[in-house]
């Protein structure tokens, strides 16, 4: 089992950064593919940025490619997301996730089994 808990959101304006930290407890966190999502009101959870097991493969949705990179270090259970040039459209509550399953990172939701709480991003314009 992992448990997963999101910090690092709040408001920033139009072409700022924020990274966002996931800290995860249980000794089997590099067993798992990480990514992050998104859900704002009214929409899907929308993938935003996923991890290997050992961090040597990464992806990321069209829209934050090249914005927003994720990132993981296994010997602090952690997983980070910095994004940068934010813009008002990625105002959501993020969502780190972790899949114990898929061979390599995945997009889809339904492969993720755990789930954080969610911290949420306002960027203002």
């Amino acid at each position: 089992q992992v448990q997963l808990v999101e910090s690092g959101g709040g408001l920033v304006q139009a072409g700022g950064s924020l990274r966002l930290s996931c800290a995860a407890s249980g000794r089997t966190f590099s067993s798992n593919n990480m990514g992050w999502f998104r859900q704002s009101p009214g929409k899907e959870r929308e993938f935003v940025a996923a991890v290997s097991r050992n961090g040597g493969i990464t992806t990321a949705s069209d829209s934050v490619k090249g914005r927003f990179s994720i990132s993981r270090d296994n010997a602090l259970n952690m997983v980070y997301l910095q994004m940068n040039s934010l813009k008002p459209e990625d105002t959501a509550v993020y969502y780190c996730s972790a899949d114990p399953i898929s061979s390599s990172p995945s997009t889809d939701p339904k492969r993720y089994r755990y789930w954080g709480q969610g911290t949420q991003v306002t960027v203002s314009s």
